[in-house]
């Protein structure tokens, strides 16, 4: 069973939003779970976070960046197009529940991860702080609609084109020493880069606030049998897939989660080169 692109648009210059049928998954899906796309039969399992679902129509909106040759391959389909496979709603849901006053902060396509935890945080009736960066503002996804949910929402741009000039982190650390002491945080969610997720857990972790880190890693099959998405916490060998994607920020080992994510750098950018050479009727 095929799953037909039914809308698609373009929400950045390499940032994606598609919306594809797959009842299956909408109908099931909780907010920080994941699916694994596999666009026709020789082409590699892609894992992608479900940022928002319409179970009356049965499909799942999905937001990628192209930055390889599968997701480039991703970017070139349209409305009307199918993808062959669509495995999930995969992973464990994020713990919601009233908390108090909750941080989100989300970099990059994170931010299209962090988007359904927001909405599921307000609907609990907790007071949501989001908090979005990007490098550039025209890389900035989905502000309106965050925004919308949040009590209090603040931009932040690698280039100052737009919010704070700098990174999320310093952000997040201005927030927490002006308000924690006052009005306490009782949960913080990052989801991101490895390296914005891990100066994310330096700064909330000398004020003990539970922070929750979603780690996207290499992954394979997305059901432990691989062993690819390995990771350590707190000591532990963990699986992300299964055990994950969401664990405790301060326990993870960060260092090791980076250093696996670019074993494939030099092979990704070479079959990206090669893909991006080949001719539309190849």
């Amino acid at each position: 069973m095929t799953h037909p692109i039914a809308h698609k648009r373009q929400l950045s210059p390499d940032t994606y939003q598609i919306r594809i049928k797959a009842d299956h998954v909408a109908n099931k899906f909780k907010p920080g779970q994941f699916v694994i796309l596999r666009i026709h039969e020789k082409s590699e399992r892609i894992p992608l976070t479900v940022s928002d679902v319409d179970t009356s129509e049965g499909t799942i909106t999905l937001i990628y960046q192209v930055v390889g040759k599968s997701t480039m391959e991703l970017s070139t389909l349209g409305t009307g197009d199918a993808i062959l496979n669509c495995v999930g709603p995969l992973g464990n849901p994020t713990e919601v529940k009233h908390f108090g006053r909750v941080i989100c902060v989300g970099g990059g396509t994170g931010i299209a991860c962090i988007y359904p935890i927001v909405r599921a945080l307000a609907e609990a009736d907790n007071e949501v702080i989001s908090i979005l960066g990007a490098r550039t503002e025209k890389m900035l996804i989905l502000e309106h609609e965050i925004s919308e949910l949040s009590d209090k929402t603040y931009l932040s741009t690698d280039d100052g084109s737009k919010g704070h000039h700098g990174f999320v982190t310093e952000v997040l650390k201005d927030i927490i020493a002006k308000e924690h002491k006052t009005k306490p945080f009782q949960r913080i969610i990052v989801i991101g880069p490895p390296q914005m997720m891990k100066a994310a857990a330096d700064v909330t972790r000398p004020c003990h606030i539970k922070t929750i880190a979603s780690l996207n890693t290499i992954m394979v099959d997305g059901t432990g049998m691989c062993g690819c998405c390995r990771t350590y916490v707190n000591g532990d060998m963990k699986l992300a897939c299964i055990d994950g994607p969401e664990f405790d920020a301060h326990k993870v080992d960060f260092d090791g989660v980076i250093s696996r994510l670019s074993m494939f750098q030099e092979k990704e950018a070479q079959a990206y080169k090669d893909f991006k050479k080949r001719k539309p009727s190849q």
